[in-house]
């Protein structure tokens, strides 16, 4: 197991020395015993909080204080307390502090994160959650659907660390995450959302889509129609859905990606067409996409910038790419380098999701990213901030107001058609000649 920071050290033996417990708890814990590295430090002890704000003064900071939580130089340092009722189903109503670490184990949600360490290494592990980290298990601690009942967010928590870890949920506790699913209902659109990122991003996301649907169909209802929904089509190995499950897995682990892969098929389910030879087709699936996927983003409340990208993605995931220095310029200027490479993942994962004898899309992706390193590397202008002329040129001329920018624009396209070149003095010559 990985060594403790030195200031989490610290705080244990300043505790420790005033004659109180002090433990390494929860995530950290669980990292460090996996080989992975540890995210921040969480310590619980014994010592009530007052006492710890007196023991660590003037650092210490009162950061949760009903809660029994004092912030030591950015370290958590938490009593031993055992939760009372939950009322909304997300936090307790009030906690009561215990001198107790197997009590303030027993309210945590997953025996993996129930494990505590201190300064010598000796572990206290009264649920099992090494065996249960050596197995590659998610189990609750104690009864699940109580746990889940007391804080519904446990829900995909645990799902994101299945999706993270790779992690199996034990049975009874995979039945509950089935069961407890509507509770979901009670909790804030971004914690949520937070949880949603998390389990997107995992490097199993796939698995965890295919096998909870129901849960995620709590806050997004959208996906449903797609569970099970038949293609019909040569180019589709997969329903819908387990496409989507695929296609996300596929595309690298940016939210903008893994959203854009999630939401890009939920129009098909509405646009599906049967043709006399048992084809199915989705004409302009994309354009039923967008609002569908537009209703989720709002409810989740993603960012504005985030969502203007992800919605641009889904528009534009199955649209033509020519494979010409016309056609990278073109959407160079459309989308700008960052999306349009974002779109050429997307395009990536669609493909890698789709039927193996129809992945030769591939190479085409890959000789459009070379292409597109060719047009950069020559300084190709593509945006009206690389244009040789600016606004004050043209006005200089005796253009005004709004037809400034529509003369801008034109000469923008005719270089980017290679009609003219980016050259100061020719593009002066053509706005006397042609628009003045």
């Amino acid at each position: 197991m990985p060594a403790m920071p030195e200031n989490v050290k610290k705080i244990m033996v300043r505790l420790e020395d005033a004659g109180y417990e002090a433990w390494c708890v929860g995530g950290a814990v669980r990292d460090a015993l996996l080989g992975r590295t540890p995210g921040d430090w969480d310590v619980a002890t014994s010592a009530a909080p007052e006492t710890v704000l007196t023991l660590f003064a003037p650092h210490g900071l009162p950061t949760g204080l009903k809660h029994g939580t004092v912030t030591v130089e950015g370290t958590e340092v938490t009593t031993f307390r055992r939760d009372g009722s939950y009322g909304d189903n997300r936090r307790p109503d009030y906690v009561e502090f215990t001198r107790s670490l197997e009590e303030d184990l027993s309210r945590r949600d997953f025996t993996v994160n129930a494990i505590a360490v201190n300064l010598r290494g000796e572990t206290a592990d009264p649920f099992g959650g090494r065996e249960d980290l050596s197995r590659g298990l998610l189990r609750a601690v104690g009864a699940p659907e109580k746990r889940f009942g007391e804080d519904a967010l446990r829900i995909l928590r645990g799902l994101r660390f299945a999706s993270r870890l790779g992690f199996s949920l034990e049975a009874e506790t995979g039945r509950a995450i089935h069961r407890c699913g509507p509770l979901l209902e009670h909790i804030a659109p971004e914690r949520i959302r937070t949880e949603l990122t998390g389990i997107l991003c995992g490097e199993y996301a796939a698995r965890v889509l295919l096998d909870y649907p129901d849960v995620l169909g709590v806050f997004m209802p959208e996906i449903l129609p797609c569970v099970g929904f038949d293609q019909h089509s040569v180019y589709h190995c997969y329903d819908v859905w387990s496409h989507t499950a695929y296609a996300v897995a596929a595309a690298k682990p940016l939210p903008v990606l893994r959203y854009a892969m999630l939401l890009h098929d939920l129009g098909k389910p509405e646009t599906f067409a049967l043709d006399g030879e048992g084809h199915g087709h989705f004409y302009g699936h994309w354009r039923r996409s967008v609002p569908l996927a537009q209703a989720i983003l709002d409810r989740l409340r993603v960012d504005n910038r985030s969502k203007r990208v992800i919605l641009t993605l889904v528009e534009r995931h199955d649209c033509p790419l020519p494979l010409s220095e016309k056609s990278v310029r073109r959407n160079l200027a459309r989308y700008g380098e960052e999306t349009l490479r974002l779109l050429l993942e997307v395009k990536r994962a669609d493909n890698l999701a789709q039927a193996e004898a129809y992945r030769d899309r591939q190479t085409l992706i890959r000789q459009w990213e070379e292409l597109l390193e060719l047009v950069l590397a020559g300084g190709a202008c593509f945006s009206l901030g690389q244009l040789a002329v600016k606004g004050n040129d043209l006005t200089a001329l005796g253009l005004k107001g709004p037809a400034v920018g529509v003369a801008l624009k034109e000469l923008l396209e005719l270089v980017i058609d290679e009609k003219l070149p980016n050259d100061r003095g020719l593009l002066v010559e053509y706005v006397k000649e042609k628009l003045l």
